[in-house]
């Protein structure tokens, strides 16, 4: 009976994605409005007003950083709900509390929850031209609020989904903000140039309330720090307040080994060697901006442990983040999906994996800037399979992604009609001695993931790590 109730819920769910999709083609606040989703929480009680929330921005880096606050917070004892996005497999992954994904009945029960109030919003937004009711992510940001407080949850990390000015999530009153990163992606939607970028993922700034800030490049920076001047609120500026030291592992896939961190303060040592679950500088950047947040909270009254904080960043991992899901040979998934995350996942190849042959599954969505991501990452792997993944109709044709490899070589490169013939050609390739890495986007790195679940290697050295295929965001003994 429940799977018959969940593929309706689902299918409630993904019957607004096309509200989304058509108002992302203008994207402005006609299309998102705030009101609707004010609307809507008005009419399931306010639940964001019984949480304390922490607001997570950023080009790159958002997701982590969102994983590894609600860790910490969990770890010190505080019952904390996880708002996040996209999900890799299932939807439940996008809400979470205390690193317990809600479940597929909890699911069922949030969207009964929501249908009065969506229909009501329907029929009223009918009567308006041009209007229409609640979008899909609205919806999932309303369920995960309700959710955190069915739960008890006292504190809430919500990761914005796209840029913040006009994001559902930006009807909250938060504790701290946080802007991770940012660089060109979604130019169509949020500009064209750093600082138009910026001042949309600003929009989540709030009068008083303090914005930690990971941006370091100058344009995005100025505009952040005009909008806190504008609106009185206190930056905690990288590179300015605080910074950091990262030490990476080196052949963790050999054996399993974590980098660890020296965070500063004000120019000072605050916390040395502080092991993170999560691999890669770019990774080191994020707990550092973590750090900066919950030292804001701690500053605000927060009782949170120093030997909480280590405790949670040793075993916090996010999915498909640099994810190592076998050693021997070593398959790495990732959804870099932008030539500033690409960088930073071969540059993590690069420090923590040592020299063998390479072999790339890579797969994006027409929207991305695929000729930059192609332009870094071909030169660096030995063979390269180009496929398109099949559950969401936004990813680029195979000879439309060869035609664009071809355009830097592509000698390296064959074409692979799904992510099932890419898993297969793989493995007739790798030896025990090899990499496999798999990126280009959220949706490649879910159906490959699911492939080589269904389809594993057989050859004996095959060594899976248990880190991924298992379990999803928080690792460890975190969760209650």
């Amino acid at each position: 009976m429940i799977s018959t109730e969940y593929d309706r819920a689902l299918a409630f769910l993904y019957g607004r994605i096309n509200y989304e999709r058509a108002a992302a083609e203008t994207y402005g606040a006609a299309d998102f409005p705030l009101e609707r989703m004010r609307d809507l929480l008005a009419r399931l009680g306010n639940p964001e007003r019984r949480l304390k929330i922490i607001h997570v921005a950023g080009t790159k880096g958002k997701g982590s950083t969102s994983t590894m606050i609600a860790a910490v917070l969990t770890a010190a004892g505080i019952r904390t709900g996880l708002f996040t996005s996209p999900h890799l497999i299932d939807l439940e992954e996008r809400i979470a509390v205390d690193g317990c994904n809600c479940t597929p009945t909890e699911l069922v029960s949030l969207v009964d929850r929501l249908r009065d109030a969506t229909d009501a919003m329907d029929i009223a937004a009918s009567a308006r031209p041009g209007e229409v009711g609640p979008t899909y992510f609205e919806l999932t940001t309303a369920m995960a609020l309700l959710h955190f407080v069915d739960c008890d949850a006292a504190a809430a990390v919500l990761e914005v989904g796209m840029g913040g000015r006009l994001d559902s999530t930006n009807v909250c009153h938060p504790e701290v903000t946080v802007i991770t990163s940012i660089s060109l992606d979604h130019q169509r939607q949020l500009g064209g140039t750093l600082a138009l970028i910026a001042a949309e993922k600003g929009g989540i700034i709030k009068p008083g309330v303090p914005l930690v800030s990971g941006v370091l490049a100058a344009e995005p920076q100025t505009v952040i720090e005009q909008i806190c001047q504008e609106r009185g609120s206190p930056l905690i500026q990288a590179g300015r307040d605080f910074h950091f030291e990262y030490t990476p592992p080196t052949d963790f896939d050999r054996a399993e080994t974590l980098g660890e961190l020296d965070y500063f303060q004000n120019g000072a040592p605050a916390l040395q060697g502080v092991r993170l679950g999560m691999l890669g500088a770019h990774q080191g950047t994020n707990a550092a901006v973590a750090l900066a947040t919950i030292e804001t909270l701690r500053n605000a009254g927060w009782e949170i442990p120093v030997a909480a904080v280590r405790a949670a960043l040793a075993t916090a991992r996010t999915p498909a983040r640099v994810e190592v899901i076998s050693r021997r040979p070593t398959i790495v998934i990732d959804a870099a999906h932008n030539v500033a995350s690409i960088a930073a996942l071969l540059a993590t190849l690069d420090t923590s994996f040592g020299p063998r042959r390479r072999i790339l599954i890579f797969a994006s969505a027409r929207d991305k800037d695929i000729r930059g991501m192609l332009e870094l990452a071909l030169p660096r792997f030995d063979e390269v399979l180009l496929t398109r993944f099949e559950k969401n109709p936004r990813g680029l044709p195979v000879v439309e992604l060869r035609r664009l490899a071809d355009e830097f070589g592509g000698g390296n490169c064959r074409s692979c009609e799904t992510p099932a013939e890419a898993w297969q050609v793989a493995r007739s390739l790798l030896t025990p001695a090899d990499l496999l890495c798999v990126a280009g986007s959220f949706f490649i790195a879910a159906e490959l993931r699911q492939e080589i679940e269904r389809c594993p290697l057989t050859c004996e050295a095959a060594e899976p790590t248990g880190l991924g295929l298992t379990g999803w965001g928080i690792g460890g003994p975190l969760g209650h």
